[in-house]
């Protein structure tokens, strides 16, 4: 089955930058839409951005034209660049991947998750 593992967390300022990638063995991510995700403490999951098998794109609300998720299939992993970061953006973050054959899904469910790579935002 598809397996997946994020790196790239870390310690970083406010207005700081950091590139979280989530590489997949066993199965390519071809057919895969993908989502990340994130969990501070005492608060539940929440959705960050979701990027489809044909590369398309969105984000929630709270991280609009901060963050940039990408794929590259070559490499058969997905990225999640985070520029401008805030306190509030501490938590940990997990990819997650679905199978779609549509080209379009982008949705909340997925079927199989990361192991999570921790972020904080401090000065």
């Amino acid at each position: 089955q598809l397996q997946l593992v994020e790196s790239g967390g870390g310690l970083v300022q406010p207005g700081g930058s950091l590139r979280l990638s989530c590489a997949a063995s066993k199965r390519t991510l071809d057919y895969y839409a993908i989502g990340w995700f994130r969990q501070a403490p005492g608060k539940e999951r929440e959705g960050v951005s979701c990027i489809s098998t044909s590369g398309t794109p969105n984000y929630a609300d709270s991280v609009k034209g901060r963050f940039t998720a990408s794929r590259d299939n070559a490499k058969n992993t997905v990225y999640l660049q985070m520029n401008s970061l805030k306190p509030e953006d501490t938590a940990i973050y997990y990819c997650a991947a679905t199978r779609d054959y549509s080209g379009s899904y982008c949705g909340y469910h997925y079927d199989y998750w990361g192991q999570g790579t921790q972020v904080t935002v401090s000065s």
